[in-house]
């Protein structure tokens, strides 16, 4: 945890952003696997602990913004609680390390909770996803779980989204701590990288590097040589000479903050003319979005530059066709990469993905695109300092987009369908970078860097 302090900074800021009301925060629950006693790894909700700190479950905080007060909720351990896991801190000792002096049972929070509908205050609380959170959701505020979507506050979003978005100092050190591990992690894979180990004992050693930190994955790693599927969660794989390797994986501390990197690498060990000429088109994109990023500059209008960086490299292969910003434009470029080209993170890999993305990645000034590609880019809005984003372009050659765009004759002046056949086996490449937004401009926030160029990745995998 951070100090007391940091906790009560932070929920004094909030209720000085809402009006009046009162602010429920529940943080999660333990979630079984197959019987109650048997739970997955528990990982804390994201707002409850930037507000409160505490990884423990069953714990609720409450915030009145018209009294000033704070008060954390949770049922005392039981005697049988004791003899299972040891001496426990008290609800009102683990509130103390969050800088709240009053704690409360659940029975006293569905209490409160009552007395402040009664009286006709408003009750604000977050858009819930896990099913346990919205029973009990349902259980203290009297709405059907099918209509809580209907009552989540708008300004407490708005009011979170602005707060968490701009990562303080300690934040930043975090993130720097969860970006270390992404560099152990990476630079192990390519050393291990080699014909014949399979794709889950690069995955497995991803995860224990990870835990050996201190902290776990910040999601399921992606090792896979189909990556023109984006999200293969598949290790099936036996690693085979020629083909290409993509690993998107990252970690996150014990006290929930991030990191995201993704490398492609050759089995071989070295990359063919082919493979690098795609590469180097990729990481021209990767170089142009740090190049741009800075206050005041969208990060959808980055996104569009990279894309033109990606369109010109393919139309020097040949690939494309056409004038490179039109066909961005008319969005061609994007049967390449149909994704967008990064998201913010920080507690969360995709940072506030549950508030809604129209809230974390949009505002008045900049709305999302209805364009193929372009309506994928979760981030699109101005930056700020103290906004961290990913910057991850990539090219795909996904055969089944290409034949239907081919049979349809989609893009046709723009795109060499007939030059594409050839690329069928390729696969994909992504490298994605997680960047700190300065005063100025910008900064990895790694101080290692994985290796990125050619013959910086030959050279690690040659050790």
């Amino acid at each position: 945890m951070f100090t007391p302090e940091i906790y009560t900074a932070r929920r004094a800021a909030l209720r000085k952003k809402l009006k009046s009301g009162v602010i429920l925060l529940p943080g999660n629950l333990d979630s079984p696997i197959n019987y109650p006693a048997n739970a997955y790894d528990f990982r804390q909700d994201s707002n409850f602990l930037y507000y409160f700190g505490l990884a423990q479950p069953g714990f609720v905080g409450v915030i009145d913004v018209d009294r000033d007060t704070d008060c954390l909720y949770a049922d005392e351990w039981t005697m049988d609680d004791l003899i299972w896991m040891g001496p426990q801190p008290t609800v009102r000792e683990r509130a103390a390390l969050a800088g709240v002096g009053s704690a409360g049972s659940l029975q006293e929070l569905a209490a409160t909770l009552n007395s402040a509908i009664k009286k006709g205050r408003k009750v604000h609380y977050l858009p819930p996803y896990r099913s346990a959170t919205k029973l009990q959701l349902s259980a203290w505020l009297g709405i059907a779980t099918e209509r809580l979507k209907d009552h989540v506050s708008r300004d407490l979003i708005r009011a979170v989204v602005s707060m968490r978005e701009i990562k303080g100092p300690e934040e930043i050190a975090q993130l720097e701590e969860a970006a270390l591990t992404g560099y152990k992690m990476h630079t192990t894979a390519m050393t291990m990288c080699r014909e014949g180990i399979g794709e889950r004992d690069i995955a497995v050693e991803l995860e224990r590097i990870a835990g050996q930190a201190g902290g776990r994955l910040s999601f399921r790693s992606i090792v896979s040589q189909h990556g023109e599927t984006l999200h293969n969660l598949s290790y099936d794989g036996r690693l085979r000479a020629g083909r290409l390797l993509l690993i998107d994986a990252g970690a996150e501390t014990a006290m929930g903050y991030a990191s995201d990197h993704t490398r492609t690498i050759p089995v071989s060990g070295k990359f063919t003319q082919k493979q690098q000429e795609i590469y180097d088109i990729v990481l021209a994109a990767n170089a142009k979005a740090q190049e741009l990023a800075r206050p005041g500059v969208t990060y959808q209008s980055i996104h569009l530059a990279a894309m033109r960086v990606i369109a010109e490299g393919l139309r020097a292969l040949g690939l494309m066709k056409g004038d490179p910003a039109e066909a961005v434009e008319a969005g061609a470029a994007a049967l390449f990469m149909p994704h967008g080209l990064g998201h913010q993170m920080g507690l969360d890999v995709h940072d506030m993905e549950e508030l809604g993305e129209k809230y974390v990645g949009y505002d008045d000034a900049t709305t999302r695109s209805t364009l193929f590609g372009l309506g994928a880019l979760r981030m699109g809005k101005a930056l700020k300092a103290g906004h961290v984003v990913t910057d991850e372009p990539g090219i795909y050659f996904i055969p089944a987009l290409i034949e239907k765009w081919e049979r349809e004759r989609i893009h046709t002046a723009y795109i060499d369908f007939a030059k594409l056949h050839d690329y069928f086996d390729f696969g994909g490449i992504r490298l994605e970078d997680d960047i700190l937004i300065t005063q100025n401009g910008n900064r990895l926030l790694s101080r290692h860097r994985a290796p990125i160029t050619v013959a910086d990745v030959e050279k690690a995998m040659a050790k």
